[in-house]
């Protein structure tokens, strides 16, 4: 197609118009625009839930523990309510694009307060299942070293050296550029599940290997569901990058509308195959080592395939928190810094930093005897409580815009009914059991927006009028002379047409 006449017209009208003495940009256009393919999308999606890792785990316990077919009916309907949160949360991003993924969605649909809590939930989330990966990349690689003969002691200060080396090297890695970091995490994340759904469909062994018993402040089939929660968080990572991807309102929602059926169908696989015995072969070679008579080279392909998976896991989890710093940086409820963004990658380094030293800090604490249960207990309801306010926010922001649907109330209210069941019951399975850390927590979640917000009207009360900012058009993205762009006095940002003449 010849357009040297659309040029032609284009760079008449610019000159026609001039430019503006004073051109609107976007809150969030320092990230870079339309970077990221609908493939990188889905590999940080993936990668943030560690599949590969999950699976493993998974057929363990379906495989040492009694459940029978009630633990894979479990795993189902906690993949089918996460399918009904990514209808709702897709409802969000087809028609906006936001680097604070639930935080700002929320912000749509809920007051203030809500979106503070939702902003604490999630990321007290994501730094949860980042510390937990990190520390779990540290042990495996500890593991790795052991088995290849280097001369290294396994102590935990050996593991937290690791974990300091691994985490410089993710922030290396993030603060180097989104595209750099999202196709590095998607060939690591296939390759490990490539190796791990092979192992899976091997022929029936008899599992040498129990899971080594557990004081669990909830029952077991409420410990699977929860498990299976934390193992699918972070699906809806790709809408921390609806401001750098290529068409966002349809590639966004299509990656989180996809990623937990996959992830599903992969996770419910796990459970047939750790019931059947299926996954007595990957079980033996992991939890067992040599000694459970699997052959060297088998434990080490399944070991550096968990450990790369744990390794991608913590890279996806910094790419999405450092986002979330991002927005309340811009958002101005956090500290403005946060939202300083490289001038030559257009990454926020200062986030990543920050968001990498804290999941650093946990790692020195995780581990310890008795603390890794109640810790992801307590990291399962901040992420249950953030997508059951983004499922009740999805119903409020609908029927203020006047685009309900019988399958949008349908989905919004299932999700929002068993996100809140399923917290009323975890909190009170830790009540019976005696866990009131996890009870602390859970009501420190739920008393963290009002206590935020008393404190932004105290320090900043600007800010609480900028909560939730999402991407908007541009001056750059308007043709010349078709119209302006203004600031508000609300600081929104108006279309207006362009006048021309005195």
């Amino acid at each position: 197609m010849n357009t040297n006449a659309l040029r032609a017209a284009l760079a008449h009208a610019q000159q026609q118009s001039g430019r503006p003495d004073h051109p609107v940009r976007s809150p969030l256009s320092a990230l870079g625009r339309r970077q990221l393919t609908p493939m990188d999308l889905l590999g940080q999606s993936m990668s943030t839930m560690a599949p590969a890792t999950c699976m493993v785990y998974i057929a363990l316990w379906t495989a040492t523990y009694s459940s029978g077919l009630t633990g894979l009916l479990t795993i189902a309907g906690v993949t089918i309510v996460m399918t009904l949160v990514a209808v709702c949360i897709s409802q969000f991003t087809a028609r906006l694009a936001a680097a604070g993924s639930l935080y700002s969605f929320v912000a749509q649909g809920l007051g203030k307060r809500a979106t503070l809590t939702a902003g604490t939930a999630l990321l007290m989330g994501y730094l949860g299942v980042s510390i937990s990966v990190l520390w779990n990349s540290g042990s495996d690689l500890l593991a790795l070293g052991l088995e290849a003969g280097l001369p290294i002691s396994a102590t935990r200060t050996t593991v937290l050296a690791i974990c300091i080396i691994v985490a410089v090297v993710v922030a290396m890695v993030a603060i180097r550029g989104v595209r750099f970091a999202a196709r590095t995490i998607l060939v690591i994340e296939t390759c490990s599940l490539i190796l791990i759904v092979a192992l899976l469909m091997r022929a029936p062994v008899a599992v040498e290997v129990t899971e080594p018993a557990h004081s669990l402040p909830v029952g077991f089939m409420i410990f699977l569901a929860m498990q299976t929660v934390m193992s699918m968080a972070g699906f809806e990572s790709a809408a921390f990058f609806g401001p750098e991807a290529r068409r966002p309102l349809r590639t966004v929602t299509r990656t989180v509308l996809l990623s937990p059926i996959i992830i599903g169908v992969l996770y419910v696989s796990a459970a047939w195959a750790g019931m059947s015995g299926h996954a007595g072969t990957l079980l033996n070679a992991y939890f067992g080592g040599t000694a459970s008579g699997a052959h060297p080279l088998l434990v080490a392909a399944v070991n550096i395939g968990v450990c790369c998976s744990w390794l991608a896991s913590t890279l996806g989890c910094v790419q999405a928190g450092s986002r979330l710093l991002f927005a309340m940086g811009v958002d101005w409820v956090a500290p403005r810094a946060l939202a300083t963004v490289h001038p030559r990658f257009r990454t926020p380094f200062v986030a990543v930093t920050v968001f990498c030293c804290l999941s650093l800090a946990g790692a020195v604490v995780y581990g310890t005897d008795n603390l890794a249960n109640n810790f992801d207990i307590v990291v399962e309801v901040a992420l249950m409580l953030g997508y059951t306010l983004v499922s009740v926010a999805a119903l409020r922001f609908l029927h203020r815009i006047g685009e309900h649907t019988a399958v949008t109330v349908l989905c919004g209210g299932i999700a929002s009914v068993a996100g809140l069941a399923l917290l009323m019951i975890t909190l009170l399975e830790t009540y019976r059991s005696g866990a009131w850390t996890c009870a602390v927590w859970a009501v420190g979640f739920g008393i963290s927006g009002s206590v935020w917000y008393a404190v932004l009207r105290q320090v900043r009360p600007a800010s609480i009028a900028t909560i939730g900012e999402f991407d908007t058009v541009e001056t750059a993205d308007l043709l010349p002379g078709s119209a302006v762009l203004t600031t508000g006095p609300d600081g929104r940002i108006m279309l207006a047409p362009e006048r021309f003449g005195p």
